[in-house]
């Protein structure tokens, strides 16, 4: 992604939310000013000479630990790539977010994870009838998601921080790049997805996934309704690569993933920033909190789901 698409992309975050709009307008009057010196105090400023610089292994140099907790956004698509044009499915069409969660990660402190359901029912600007959460992506990119999940557990108007989007074949050049994940399934899971052309063959009790199976457990959902235990399996997937940070050479591996992986993901989060992140989430002095947002109760198959009422805000993170 060029510059300018992710600085448009960027300033796009604070979105058409409610109450907003004095905030939207600053925003566009000052621009890149307020861009730089909120990051200023999340990052220290880099030296411009010790910035990304290879070192004799050939990583980059790593970046100062953030100063202050960075909230990311991380949009799992459905299409293959980040730039396809059909996401393969049936019925085909545009990309939808097929798996959305907010990461909190600081210094000395757990790793917070907030999976988003994307069967929520969303109101989208200039959609009349109510469009599920992962529709958010076909319908405005990052912006619109960026601001209709702010909205949703009423973040503050800067947050997130950042934004990661990944494709499957992206959660697959992950996983392969860090060694295979281990996770312990409590069933065998079998299924065939001919508009896509991946099967699902994965067998319980304790597995070693290689890059495809673990876009297959990702992604499995052999009914409608079954996010839910979608996101559960997705959590597996998320403990078994916190284990696995755990236990590699994380200077060896690390960059070298990173230099790889960057070219498969759409993404505002320089390299040094990356660096510093997974440096921050690896020294977490215990494993992730990954907690996920409340439903109301299903109303009999209803496809589209409602947030469980009377939640506190704001929702998310929980603070230390």
């Amino acid at each position: 992604m060029s510059e300018d698409s992710q600085q448009k992309q960027s300033k796009g975050w604070l979105g058409d939310r409610p109450g907003r709009s004095l905030l939207r307008i600053g925003a566009a009057l000052l621009g890149t000013v307020l861009a730089g010196t909120a990051l200023a105090t999340v990052w220290p400023k880099p030296d411009p000479e010790g910035a990304d610089v290879q070192s004799s292994n050939g990583s980059l140099a790593l970046a100062p630990l953030p100063e202050q907790a960075v909230m990311v956004l991380v949009v799992g698509l459905d299409a293959d790539t980040i730039n396809a044009t059909s996401n393969q499915a049936a019925p085909q069409g545009p990309s939808n977010a097929d798996s959305l969660m907010l990461v909190n990660i600081g210094k000395k402190q757990p790793v917070q994870i907030l999976q988003l359901p994307t069967e929520l029912a969303v109101q989208l600007p200039g959609v009349e009838e109510m469009q599920a959460l992962s529709t958010t992506w076909k319908h405005g990119g990052i912006a619109l998601t960026s601001d209709v999940v702010g909205e949703l557990i009423d973040l503050p108007t800067n947050k997130p921080d950042r934004y990661l989007v990944l494709s499957r074949q992206s959660l697959r050049r992950f996983v392969e790049g860090l060694g295979d994940i281990e996770v312990n399934l409590n069933q065998t899971y079998k299924y065939e997805d001919k508009s896509q052309g991946y099967n699902v063959n994965l067998q319980a009790g304790l597995q070693t996934l290689n890059g495809a199976q673990a876009e297959q457990l990702a992604r499995h959902k052999p009914k409608p309704n079954d996010d839910h235990q979608r996101r559960v399996r997705q959590r597996l997937l998320l403990q078994g690569v916190h284990q696995q940070l755990a236990e590699i050479d994380a200077v060896t591996v690390i960059p070298e993933l990173l230099n790889v992986f960057s070219n498969q993901v759409t993404t505002d989060i320089s390299a040094s920033e990356m660096l510093s992140l997974m440096a921050a989430a690896i020294s977490a002095p215990s494993a992730p909190v990954i907690t996920e947002l409340p439903l109301a109760p299903r109303a009999g198959q209803q496809r589209l789901r409602e947030l469980k009422p009377d939640l506190s805000l704001p929702i998310w993170p929980a603070q230390n």
